[in-house]
């Protein structure tokens, strides 16, 4: 088991689940409708979790009803909140997802009003109690700051960033990582049609570091120094619902890594591992995963 520290954000999902996706102007009842708490970096550490990892999350919360309902999901999961900013007012970032039942797709629209986990904050954290560091790739200053931290005062502490939108200077992010793990969207939005020519044209600074990249149902790539590295999907019978499997797969690359398998074999986990999730409701899924 190892102790795990995750930086980003949690949310209030709003998940209606429909026959077919509206089309604009669209009337329409929602068959089902559920209320859970998301958020990339607490997904991760949710299905980390139940690989028997003992997992921290560091993020902000509102003192406010949702808030209270994000704690009580984080606490069923075992993950610890003692690196928590609380503070006394805001809203917490609320996801409204159409989740479309026919397909398995789902479409978010997301609401904030809650500023980001400062460096100040950070630096307060021990960082000689963790095995792994997680952080999503975004409120890039401060995520600069708390990386560049962690390389000068605990050089050997495993740290790993989740690139899944082009953010403004996001690629200061890329050399102050051991492990990249990017999107497709991303990818994409780069002008990218296929993962490897993606990850053979990324800047210098992250030469020395594994890049990871996700492709949905044409499975994973990665690079390193020595080679390059394929997975292919392992999709489920059905799929259900696709929310938070790419968090899954990022949870098992950390996972994989923590237990030290090579490159393609930890690929192979993290592709297997998203596909058995896409075949379950939500991440309460990975008892009996082998």
């Amino acid at each position: 088991m190892a102790r795990i520290l995750a930086v980003g954000i949690a949310t209030l999902d709003i998940i209606n689940g429909v026959e077919h996706y509206p089309h604009e102007d669209e009337e329409m009842r929602a068959v089902s409708q559920r209320l859970c708490r998301g958020g990339n970096a607490t997904n991760s550490l949710t299905v980390l979790s139940q690989l028997g990892h003992e997992c921290h999350w560091a993020g902000v919360l509102a003192d406010e009803p949702d808030a209270r309902h994000i704690e009580t999901d984080l606490e069923q999961h075992n993950i610890n909140t003692g690196a928590v900013l609380r503070l006394a007012q805001g809203k917490v970032p609320t996801s409204y997802i159409t989740h479309n039942l026919g397909s398995g797709s789902r479409t978010i629209v997301h609401y904030r009003d809650l500023p980001e986990y400062p460096f100040e904050q950070f630096k307060q954290i021990d960082l000689s109690d963790y095995d792994w560091l997680h952080f999503e790739g975004r409120n890039i200053e401060e995520t600069t700051k708390m990386l560049a931290w962690a390389k000068q005062y605990a050089p050997t502490l495993p740290r790993s960033i989740e690139i899944e939108k082009q953010r403004h200077g996001i690629d200061a992010l890329f050399g102050l990582a051991h492990v990249l793990l990017f999107s497709r969207a991303f990818a994409q939005g780069r002008g990218h049609a296929d993962a490897l020519s993606f990850l053979n044209q990324l800047p210098d600074n992250s030469i020395h570091t594994k890049r990871v990249c996700a492709w949905g149902e044409a499975g994973a790539w990665a690079m390193d120094d020595q080679a390059e590295y394929h997975s292919p999907a392992f999709a489920p019978a059905k799929i259900i619902d696709t929310l938070g499997a790419g968090d899954t797969f990022n949870a098992g690359m950390i996972d994989a890594m923590l237990r030290d398998l090579d490159l393609a074999a930890a690929l192979e986990q993290a592709c297997r591992l998203a596909g058995q999730k896409c075949g379950y409701e939500g991440l309460d899924f990975v008892k009996g995963y082998n």
